[in-house]
């Protein structure tokens, strides 16, 4: 057992997920060793950014108004943040496009995991099934991850 080699891989598929597969045949692990080390890798990570999102949230805006009290009080103007800018757009045309389930399997894959994640949470945090699309998302992902790692390359 290669057991520095399982957990490089389940690192590396805790924070970028699209390329954890790749250095398995590298380091002569079987198919299913590579699957299951990304998936636990991946879905380790889902699930601690998914849930904890609130907080890390919250966090993100306590900095930022922190930040704006200490530019006020040197003097300098804030100035508001844009609302309609580029990216939010494209980010409700894609939700409107796309919608959950495809927005649930492909956020953590394109984006890094924790990210993906948090942005899921905050979607459709509410909704009851969110967490087990991520979940089947990761699966799927990390099978036709592994199968490009071993068959195409």
């Amino acid at each position: 057992m290669n057991w520095a080699a399982y957990s490089t891989l389940f690192s590396l598929a805790t924070f970028k997920f699209m390329f954890s597969a790749f250095p398995g045949p590298l380091w002569k692990l079987s198919f299913l060793e590579t699957y299951v080390c990304i998936f636990l890798g991946g879905t380790l990570s889902a699930s601690v950014f998914y849930f904890a999102s609130d907080y890390f949230i919250s966090l993100t805006n306590e900095r930022l108004k922190k930040k704006n009290e200490k530019l006020r009080s040197e003097g300098v103007e804030v100035k508001p943040k844009l609302k309609f800018t580029k990216t939010n757009k494209f980010i409700v045309w894609c939700k409107r496009k796309f919608g959950m389930h495809v927005i649930c399997f492909w956020a953590p894959f394109f984006l890094s995991v924790p990210l993906g994640s948090i942005v899921v949470a905050k979607f459709y945090g509410k909704m009851k099934f969110t967490f087990l699309y991520i979940a089947l998302g990761m699966a799927m992902n990390s099978l036709l991850m592994t199968f490009l790692a071993y068959v195409v390359y």
